[in-house]
């Protein structure tokens, strides 16, 4: 009993302590520095060797200008402690807040000089003086502790010193320095220089890092050079350059062609089909693992499908896949692609849904199921079959609640639900998506969203936006120029209302894709009339630069609109892109 007694008396004076150490540090970050000052004061005198009381209590002093008491204390502490060497960074700066500089100067100087007595203090001192912000003291601590201990590595707390100093090309070389004495800390050293690594190739970081690794590759080849040049290229959407140094790594190691998987993928997604076309032709050429095939494959097949190349010729390679490789299992994903390409390229629905309802009837996972289902709804939607369409998506949000499959099948109804001019049902849907653990499906929520609500409470019959949802769906199905003509309506008949520059941009990006680019240019212009403030402003700038630059041939006129950006937008998405452009229509040269 008296042992309970004595264990329960012990954990409330420990939890006492804890409060009482809570408190002090509330008092100090406040600034309520007395108060802060008085408690620490006790816990430092009944536990003199924990120095976050001492520090603490150090900083509540010299915030009061109380300097004699921390010079007291701190020699006092000198005194039970001469170890502590580190306390000479704290008496120098004490001084250096009285602006004794001399005196600074002559602590500071023997704070570095006992580094050599006692190797252990190097971290400590240089600590010290960082904290203090004594920044280039800090780095001469942290330096001569790893030249008096070789087994140390500082490398960490010095590129940090160098980017508080901003001082980026420094700061990338010692990340380089970290990475060389030891390839596990490339991705350390990758999260901390991504920090200042932008999309930009004439960013400053950028430049440093990339003349940094170059040099490095030819000092010093490692694979590690070769990995960060890629990442870096990536970044800035060169996919051309980091194809490069991708092969050269899987020259030096033949056992992955992940990194060139990787960056095929990177560079689909980003619409560089001739960049991501090389890196699945390089995966089949160098693989005979029948994943990896069916994988390289079917990007392939997309690609070719995303570049409208004959439909007789992609359906024939998607034969050739079937034939070597069968209809089974393992080539779900593939049938997937081709339901879609038969639908959406070939107008032959039926069909898809016969291939994707015999798919169901194979021994696959619930997964599997899930994106069959998914697809199979989308091409009843596309055949104007939404109920149908809805019991599948219903299905696959029910069996997969908490997985992207099931709330991109929850956005799919909302949408769906927006198609057929049910709003509220639809909004109820996507106010549950907008905290979707799926970034994109969270922003098409709040898009389609967005879209609803600005534009229902000005039209109570809602005519504006039953119209501009069908164009939608005709969208959807490929009916592009029905979805031209029903945009028109909005624009004949609702002149002024909320969604004329919406119907206006998606009408341009429709007749884009039908080559009708004069009418394009001129929604464009229309769009930038209405208001040059508006949320589609921007975009409708790009847009035209970008028809300018690629379609109509006029470079001049390309200019003059990406500079726009620049200079009038530039918080704009595009803002990246059109300085690279305009730079190179101008002639500049880029690294």
């Amino acid at each position: 009993m008296r042992k309970i007694l004595i264990l329960l008396i012990c954990c409330f004076s420990l939890q006492i302590h804890a409060q009482e150490a809570s408190l002090a540090f509330l008092y100090l970050r406040n600034g309520e520095y007395e108060k802060a000052a008085a408690i620490y004061k006790t816990l430092h005198e009944k536990n003199p060797f924990n120095s976050s009381y001492l520090t603490n209590l150090i900083d509540s002093y010299q915030q009061l200008e109380k300097f004699n008491e921390v010079q007291s204390l701190i020699n006092k502490q000198l005194k039970k402690r001469p170890d502590q060497h580190y306390l000479f960074v704290e008496l120098g700066y004490n001084y250096q807040l009285q602006y004794k500089q001399d005196s600074a100067s002559f602590f500071y100087e023997k704070a570095i000089n006992s580094i050599e007595k006692t190797r252990n203090q190097g971290y400590l001192i240089g600590r010290s003086f960082q904290q203090n912000h004594l920044l280039d003291y800090a780095l001469t601590a942290f330096k001569k502790a790893m030249e008096v201990n070789p087994n140390s590595n500082y490398n960490l707390q010095i590129a940090a010193i160098y980017g508080e100093k901003a001082d980026l090309e420094n700061m990338i070389d010692t990340y380089l320095n970290l990475v060389e004495t030891n390839e596990s800390y490339l991705p350390t050293s990758k999260t901390y220089i991504g920090k200042y690594i932008t999309d930009d190739s004439e960013n400053e970081a950028n430049i440093f890092l990339r003349k940094l690794l170059i040099k490095r590759l030819q000092n010093n080849p490692q694979n590690s050079w070769n990995q960060l040049l890629s990442w870096l290229y990536t970044q800035q959407k060169e996919y051309g350059k980091a194809f490069i140094q991708e092969k050269a790594l899987f020259k030096r190691d033949s056992s992955s062609l992940k990194g060139i998987t990787d960056l095929g993928e990177i560079a689909f997604a980003n619409k560089d089909y001739t960049v991501s076309k090389n890196c699945f032709n390089y995966i089949i050429e160098h693989t005979s693992n029948l994943e990896d095939q069916l994988k390289a494959k079917l990007y392939l097949l997309q690609i070719s499908i995303e570049t409208d190349n004959e439909i007789s010729v992609t359906d024939q390679q998607f034969q050739q896949i079937f034939t070597e490789y069968g209809k089974n299992e393992h080539t779900i994903a593939v049938q997937l692609v081709y339901a879609e390409f038969l639908a959406f390229k070939k107008n032959e629905p039926n069909n898809a849904i016969s291939l994707l309802k015999e798919a169901l009837k194979l021994p696959i996972n619930r997964f599997q199921k899930g994106n069959i289902k998914t697809k199979l709804a989308d091409i009843l939607v596309f055949t104007n079959k939404f109920s149908s369409a809805l019991i599948y998506y219903t299905q696959v949000q029910n069996d997969l609640k908490n997985n992207s499959i099931g709330q991109t099948a929850r956005f799919k109804i909302a949408q769906t639900s927006y198609f057929k001019g049910d709003f509220e049902w639809a909004q109820s849907q996507l106010k549950v998506l907008k905290n979707s653990t799926s970034q994109l499906i969270a922003n098409d929520a709040l898009d389609l969203n967005l879209l609803i609500t600005d534009n229902i409470v000005k039209d109570s019959l809602k005519i504006a936006l039953k119209t501009y949802a069908k164009a939608d769906l005709l969208a959807f199905q490929n009916k592009n120029q029905q979805a031209i003509d029903t945009l028109q309506v909005i624009l004949t008949n609702f002149k002024g209302h909320t969604l004329e520059d919406e119907a206006l941009f998606k009408q341009a990006k429709l007749l884009e894709k039908l080559g009708e680019f004069i009418r394009a240019k001129s929604n464009y212009l229309q769009i930038i009339a209405l208001n040059n403030e508006d949320i589609l402003a921007d975009d409708a700038i790009y847009y035209l630069a970008e028809l300018y630059l690629n379609q109509l041939n006029n470079t001049e006129n390309a200019k003059e609109y990406y500079q726009r950006i620049i200079f009038e937008y530039p918080s704009s998405i595009y803002l990246v892109d059109a300085r690279k452009k305009y730079r190179k229509l101008r002639g500049d040269t880029l690294n």
